[in-house]
């Protein structure tokens, strides 16, 4: 059986994000397990906590079949190192388990400067989303490049024949919506909900994440006669 899963911030988790894991379940036809990382070492602080950003990621996935949420990065006192988490795969599923990981094309892009990756690339396989402004028809930096040179497939298959080690670009529509933008529009009052699940708007306001403050709608006035 390949297991997946698709690890990040979800700061706060958007409609891009279920675009993504739901592209990767339909293409690997298997459940996508959604990881947030408690203390990300490649970002800055996270504008919400770990528990938050699960609990908004158990009501995104709500009614959503295939996906799930997965707290074993929440358990650890350390930095979310994704080599921590795939030996911890390793051991609770063997080291003959087909095991991969969903990532955008820009954190391709940037796997160079992760905690060991030859050995994360060669552990696991990758399966690489594109992103607006980060396509993998792009040329990759060539750290990157020499890291998946020979590893890329065009086939699920590949990925269900051996524990790890190949590289498949899933094709799904680029979605616009960047965590970044909505804490952005958030803080600056724009507009945003469109962009996350309607659940997850709710808690961010009833939480006031990010700056966000409850929005008042005034009535109609009554017609003048």
């Amino acid at each position: 059986m390949l297991r997946v899963f698709y690890g990040g911030t979800f700061d706060p988790v958007h409609n891009g994000h279920l675009a993504i894991a739901r592209a990767a379940r339909d293409a690997l036809a298997t459940m996508v397990r959604l990881l947030p990382a408690a203390d990300p070492p490649h970002r800055a602080a996270p504008g919400a906590t770990a528990e938050q950003r699960a609990a908004m990621l158990d009501l995104a996935l709500e009614g959503q079949g295939g996906l799930r949420v997965d707290r074993r990065e929440l358990a650890r006192t350390t930095p979310s190192w994704t080599i921590d988490t795939l030996r911890e795969l390793r051991a609770e599923f063997g080291e003959a388990a087909p095991l991969a990981f969903v990532v955008g094309a820009d954190s391709l892009h940037g796997l160079p400067g992760w905690r060991e990756p030859q050995a994360l690339v060669a552990g696991a396989h990758w399966v690489v989303a594109e992103r607006p402004g980060s396509t993998l028809d792009e040329h990759l930096p060539p750290e990157a490049s020499r890291l998946v040179a020979g590893r890329w497939t065009r086939d699920p298959e590949d990925l269900r024949r051996s524990p790890g080690g190949r590289v498949l670009r899933l094709r799904h529509p680029l979605q616009p919506e960047s965590a970044t933008d909505i804490r952005r529009r958030i803080a600056d009052g724009e507009t945003w909900h469109h962009l996350v699940p309607p659940a997850v708007g709710r808690y961010i306001v009833e939480h006031h994440l990010y700056g966000a403050t409850p929005v008042t709608v005034r009535p109609p006035s009554a017609p003048r006669v």
